[in-house]
């Protein structure tokens, strides 16, 4: 069946500020995979480079249609409701001033199970900015171009048929090239693993080598949305709890003043170092 696409507007929940809510797609650096360019952001959706820019009521998609628009909702985590977290967070001084400083942030949500999680290995132990620039030059090597900038993250199936000569090549240690081919091969069934609670979820993900508890966290958080993931193990959340809240001594542990919003808690305190 033929799906018609066109430019069109996709509302976001207001207030919305397009800029500070994917400002990790530019911070960091050059994201293959979903390349900010002139006020906009541009993925390869189903095969289509797609471009999404600000606009009133939320953000302007070109193209949209049946097929790119569950993509970007994802990708901008439209359905997530931000109100009663909003609420929330009047109860602790830290998170109430930070809702206050940033009422139009909207964390993103990685759209591909496998891109969340080659993410989260080429980002442990080194900078995010080294980590972009690997990611960057994986994508490059087996990932499809868009049209014009943008292109697809690499498939499974693709990544699955590499070497770790590949891999090493591109800047992932040997460990690493292993745990990305491991995962690329693994049977896991990523739709199954979607309707399974937190702690299964966890279980499956560390089984497999390279994927830790901060790993597994950070799938939770940023693909799932699951709203009680709570990535105690990662180092800038770690360094703004401590900073933001003097009387921590145990990161994992003070998760639980933030239940039931510890995901959109941990965001908004990342947002709080990274502009202080």
């Amino acid at each position: 069946m033929a799906h018609t696409a066109h430019v069109a507007p996709l509302a976001v929940p207001q207030p919305y500020d397009f800029d500070l809510s994917l400002d990790r797609f530019k911070f960091w650096g050059v994201d293959r995979a979903n390349v900010w360019h002139d006020g906009g952001l541009h993925r390869v959706v189903d095969g289509r480079e797609v471009r999404i820019s600000p606009a009133r009521e939320g953000v302007d998609v070109d193209p949209l249609d049946d097929r790119i628009e569950p993509v970007v909702r994802k990708l901008l985590a439209v359905e997530v409701e931000l109100r009663p977290f909003h609420v929330f967070a009047q109860s602790d001084p830290v998170l109430a001033e930070a809702v206050r400083r940033f009422p139009g942030y909207r964390p993103p949500l990685a759209p591909d199970p496998f891109e969340a999680l080659v993410s989260s290995i080429t980002a442990q132990q080194v900078s995010l900015h080294s980590a972009f620039a690997v990611r960057s030059r994986f994508i490059e090597r087996f990932g499809v171009p868009g049209s014009t900038l943008a292109v697809a993250f690499p498939a499974r199936e693709a990544v699955a048929e590499a070497s770790e000569d590949d891999l090493t090549a591109l800047g992932f240690s040997r460990r690493k090239a292993e745990y990305v081919l491991g995962i690329a091969r693994a049977d896991l069934d990523f739709e199954e693993l979607e309707s399974q609670p937190d702690d299964e979820v966890k279980a499956r993900l560390t089984a497999l080598r390279g994927i830790g508890e901060w790993s597994a966290d950070w799938f939770l958080g940023r693909y799932l949305g699951r709203p009680e993931a709570w990535p105690a193990g990662d180092l800038a959340l770690r360094k703004a709890v401590l900073a933001l809240y003097p009387e921590v001594t145990d990161v994992r542990a003070a998760g639980v003043r933030f239940h039931p919003f510890q995901n959109l808690s941990a965001h908004y305190l990342l947002a709080t170092l990274r502009y202080r």
